[in-house]
Formats: C-alpha cells, structure tokens, sequence
C-alpha cells in the first residue's frame, strides 16, 4: 500500500513500505522547507568543489562531515517546529519559543562549524596551490 492512500496508524508491514515513508519525509523537506533546501544547495557546491580542488581524501571527509550537520541540525530544526506547532497550535507560548530559538541556534552553531571546517580545507588547499 502506498502510503500516500490511506493514513498509518500501525507499524510499517515491511522494508518497502518503511522506504516509502522515510522518502515522503525527504520530500516534505525538500518541497517544504527554504532552509533545508539552501543547505542542500550549499552542499551540492561544496562537495564538487572539494573534489574539483583535489582536497585529498581526509579533508574530503571533513567537507561531508560538515556538510551532514547542518543538513542533520536542520531536520531536528524542522522536527523540533512541527512539534511545537501540533503541541500549540496558533497562540503563543513562552516556552515553544524557547525551543524553537534553541533549535534554530543549534543550526546556527552548525553552519559557523561548518564554515570554519571549510575555511581549514579549502584555505589549506588553495594555499598550497599558490
């Protein structure tokens, strides 16, 4: 059964159907969240960009390394905000804005690591070439 027919309510009855459901998830990230869909913009540049730099095979995994904690403080960002929004719907709460701020520093955080782990690859490669 696919799972865009009916609603779920019951454990997943097989792999395929696990798969189907872990793919709407990435979909709904995709199609529905700007944000995510900008950090994987940022790492389809990077990633190509290493490889096109020859950054040599350990700083390459520094770049994924990177790249996948954004993406993955990202999600948690997103998860964190629908479960605030079911939890509370529309009227506003000191504490879900706490845990919204909370999630959205986290992704903050992530990407100045980022930035700084990319800043090391890409400096240190560049200079060498120079």
């Amino acid at each position: 059964m696919d799972s865009r027919n009916k609603p779920q309510t019951t454990k997943n009855k097989n792999f395929i159907q696990a798969f189907g459901h872990a793919w709407d998830g990435l979909t709904t990230l995709c199609c529905n969240e700007r944000n995510f869909r900008f950090h994987l913009l940022m790492t389809a540049f990077v990633l190509p960009a290493g490889l096109i730099m020859r950054v040599g095979y350990f700083k390459f995994l520094w770049l994924v390394l990177a790249c996948y904690l954004v993406l993955q403080a990202e999600v948690v960002n997103t998860l964190s905000e629908y479960l605030v929004n079911l939890t509370i719907g529309d009227k506003y709460d000191e504490l879900a804005k706490k845990i919204k701020d909370i999630a959205a520093g986290w992704v903050l955080f992530s990407t100045i690591i980022a930035i700084i782990i990319g800043i090391v690859v890409f400096g240190t490669t560049i200079i060498k070439l120079i």
